[in-house]
């Protein structure tokens, strides 16, 4: 598959009307007084307390990686993770000459050079290519761990770089890297989306959320305010910081400080450290809430993925209930709608203000919920998905455990609307029939021998 194939493109709950009189662009002062001084003192001190203490006590065992047959989490040691500092070489005439080459600007007037971490991810590929079809320079950046089959991050670089966008290789915690791609290129923007993902593998390793969700996002940032011009920073936040509340749908100008995860702790630590960084050093930085993202190259810990592999292996297919069997929602957006939001949110990222780490004035400091607004049952998610793949899936209805997954989500995106123009346009039938294309493709699968209940039984 060419790169140019690839898409470029609930409960009962009482409804609460969008907050109108809350404006993005006022967000820092929003924060000022929601949040006081003390509690970004608590913030600060919580991720760095978070970062030591989980980094020194967690076990070092590891678990296998995860296959595309298996799917199983896997658990990646410290040690692993630090050594992922040293995976490839980099440096020399001929990979600054590339690295050049990927971030040169190809569309004038008004084109961007663009730094893309965690491009060989499910946003992050689909973001580096659409940058690079309206002409932007861009240059990738992936460590490629093994949180989930590396072998799929591969393929996505292997389609980035058809369509002329070069992945360097390496951690986003290697100072000296990062330090070194300013170096060789003057980048207008950065589009931070490098992070560990998924709730409930944080059970499993713990430390590896604070190493990149944490300290990652800090090493961003540090190369960034020291850089000339500095950047404008655009980043993956996560609608996980809602947590725990329980008005929908879910505002900007809603609480996020009862995390109900650590993913959704780092993330909000995050959202505090770039507050930080805004304020000291003059930094332009955009964070973007992510509502539960879908669609084809996406990722195989996600649940429309692994359900769409145990429908087809006629597996049990579980599916969480809330309390008294109530339902659970999700805002599910399609991948295309993301990217959308993501660009917008570039090209609406105004000036960072600071120059070699100092501030010389106030800069944008801006959050936005990136969402569908329309959640959607799993059970319907799953219905669709027999439809789809003509086979009847096995389900089974568990009680939703306690391993930091929430009951529903709910985007309010009336700022992203206002601010972006943001406007979602693909339905979940549209965009899974897109996704189990994109799935039997990949995979080469046939549905067309099935047996008596209608499970595959070759390919």
């Amino acid at each position: 598959m060419d790169i140019d194939d690839a898409p470029s493109t609930p409960g009962k709950w009482k409804m609460e009307k969008p907050h109108h009189r809350h404006h993005p662009r006022l967000l820092l002062p929003r924060w000022h007084h929601s949040y006081p001084v003390s509690k970004l003192v608590f913030w600060s001190f919580f991720a760095l307390a978070l970062f030591l203490a989980i980094f020194l006590l967690s076990p070092r065992s590891s678990a296998p990686a995860r296959t595309p047959d298996s799917f199983a989490s896997s658990s990646t040691s410290s040690g692993v993770r630090r050594a992922a500092l040293q995976m490839a070489p980099w440096g020399g005439p001929a990979w600054e000459k590339r690295v050049r080459s990927s971030a040169r600007v190809r569309r004038n007037p008004g084109g961007a050079s663009v730094l893309v971490t965690g491009a060989a991810g499910f946003v992050g590929m689909h973001v580096a290519a659409a940058l690079k079809r309206r002409g932007d320079g861009v240059l990738g950046l992936d460590n490629f761990n093994g949180y989930y089959d590396p072998s799929l991050k591969r393929a996505r670089q292997a389609l980035l770089d058809r369509a002329g966008v070069f992945v360097v290789e390496g951690d986003i915690n290697d100072g000296a890297l990062l330090r070194k791609l300013f170096d060789v290129v003057p980048f207008t923007h950065v589009v931070h989306l490098a992070a560990q993902a998924g709730v409930r593998h944080a059970l499993v390793d713990p430390a590896s959320y604070v190493h990149s969700n944490v300290a990652g996002l800090v090493s961003v940032l540090e190369a960034a305010k020291a850089a000339d011009p500095q950047p404008a920073i655009v980043w993956a936040s996560s609608s996980s910081v809602y947590g725990l509340n329980s008005r929908v749908p879910f505002s900007e100008a809603h609480r996020t400080d009862r995390p109900a995860s650590l993913y959704a702790a780092t993330k909000k630590a995050g959202e505090e450290i770039a507050h930080a960084y805004n304020h000291i050093y003059g930094l332009s930085i955009t964070g973007l809430r992510f509502f539960t993202v879908y669609g084809p190259w996406g990722r195989p810990d996600m649940a429309y993925f692994f359900f769409t592999r145990d429908i087809l292996l006629g597996k049990p297919v579980s599916i969480f209930e809330g309390p008294d069997h109530a339902t659970v929602a999700r805002d599910f957006t399609y991948i295309d709608d993301i990217v959308k939001g993501c660009l917008a949110a570039l090209d609406h990222a105004g000036k960072s203000t600071g120059s070699g780490g100092k501030k010389r004035g106030p800069a944008p400091l801006r959050i936005y919920n990136l969402g569908n607004t329309s959640p959607v049952p799993v059970t319907k998610l799953v219905s669709i998905l027999e439809r789809l793949l003509k086979v009847k899936a096995v389900k089974k209805l568990v009680k939703m455990p306690r391993n930091g997954d929430v009951q529903f989500t709910h985007a309010n995106i009336t700022f992203a609307q206002k601010e972006l123009g943001y406007r979602p346009t693909t339905g979940l039938h549209t965009g899974l029939k897109k996704f189990v294309r994109w799935y039997l493709e990949y995979y080469s699968i046939s549905l067309s021998k099935n047996d008596s209940k209608g499970r595959r039984i070759s390919s």
